[in-house]
């Protein structure tokens, strides 16, 4: 079986030019370099050993995009379209820098510890941590890591976040503006310090600015999917006093849309809604869904970047990016009757 030294050997080379151009990192090699060793490496079929690199390096080239599981979100990794997008980015920067995706749901602290040190991961990208015992087990892991929608506290930890405050804002401005009054809130369970949370106070915010009374009992947490939506859709057919809904994922507004509908209720003609992620999802339920828009793929990009560079012991200018967002207005929205 060829090996690198023998590649190297053939093409006159160092065997760390050859690594270079195996795994992508080219910068340093002339074009007709890499040229001859990718010819050698397509006629001999040599295939990176990863196992080995992994021993000799004591790392992988293996970064880790991680969900931790709570009991209020178990079996919900990739059911989320806005998790599937993010992802997209993430794959898209890893292969071309010459790295591998894990992507992967853990439940406590031990099993993060046993995954990383059992695949010797690079790099972690983890989504929604809050500042608890989860969280001080990733730091003590000794791997570069980015937090993706977390508000955790802390200077010197990378962290790529959301205007969220802001996207309920605007999405329950959007509904007053139009006339509506009555606006339920739909969401998974609201945690103190989360992204749900910080939406859940821009709702708030807005119906303060227009002098509407904020009534609990127009709350409503479930699951993040088509059937807990279609179910709450079920729900809120049978409450006349709402004519608005905010709900803080397309995935949970186009199933609220689809229960209403099987009770005969229009959108936009008896209800109104607005979701949030602007996922192409948005884009195929009838009538189109207006929602706050987010770039889920370039967080997905940013989190890669701000992974490698912590790798390569590049300074990053800044460590806590807060990305935009925007209202898309489609045809989900009208005054009440």
């Amino acid at each position: 079986m060829v090996t690198l030294k023998d590649i190297a050997a053939e093409a006159g080379v160092s065997i760390t030019t050859v690594s270079n151009v195996v795994h992508n990192r080219k910068s340093r090699v002339s074009p007709e370099t890499v040229k001859k060793i990718w010819d050698i490496i397509n006629r001999e079929h040599y295939v990176p050993s990863m196992s080995a690199r992994s021993l000799a390096n004591d790392h992988s080239s293996i970064i880790g995009v991680i969900t931790h599981i709570t009991p209020q979100n178990m079996g919900s990794t990739m059911s989320d379209p806005f998790l599937s997008t993010f992802v997209e980015g993430i794959e898209k920067r890893t292969r071309e820098e010459g790295y591998y995706l894990m992507i992967r749901a853990v439940e406590n602290a031990d099993s993060l510890a046993a995954l990383s040190h059992s695949w010797r991961l690079s790099g972690l990208i983890l989504t929604g941590l809050f500042q608890n015992a989860f969280f001080e087990t990733v730091r003590g892991l000794g791997v570069p890591f980015v937090l993706i929608d977390s508000y955790v506290d802390q200077p010197d930890v990378y962290r790529i976040g959301l205007e969220d405050e802001k996207g309920g804002y605007i999405a329950a401005r959007h509904l007053l503006e139009n006339g509506h009054r009555r606006i339920a809130f739909a969401s998974p369970s609201i945690r103190p310090g989360g992204v749900i949370d910080q939406r859940f106070r821009g709702y708030r915010r807005a119906l303060e600015e227009f002098g509407a009374p904020f009534d609990p009992s127009l709350v409503f947490t479930q699951e993040i999917s088509v059937e807990e939506g279609k179910r709450l859709g079920h729900t809120l057919s049978r409450r006349s006093d709402i004519t608005g809904v905010f709900a803080s994922a397309d995935i949970l507004a186009a199933g609220i849309m689809s229960g209403l509908s099987e009770c005969g209720v229009n959108v936009p003609r008896d209800k109104s809604i607005v979701g949030f992620d602007d996922h192409y999802l948005a884009q195929l339920t009838i009538p189109g869904l207006t929602t706050v828009h987010q770039d889920a793929e370039q967080k997905g990009i940013l989190a890669t970047d701000m992974v490698l560079a912590q790798l390569r012991g590049e300074e990053v200018a800044e460590r806590n990016v807060i990305l935009p967002v925007s209202l898309i207005q489609r045809g989900s929205v009208r005054p009440p009757a």
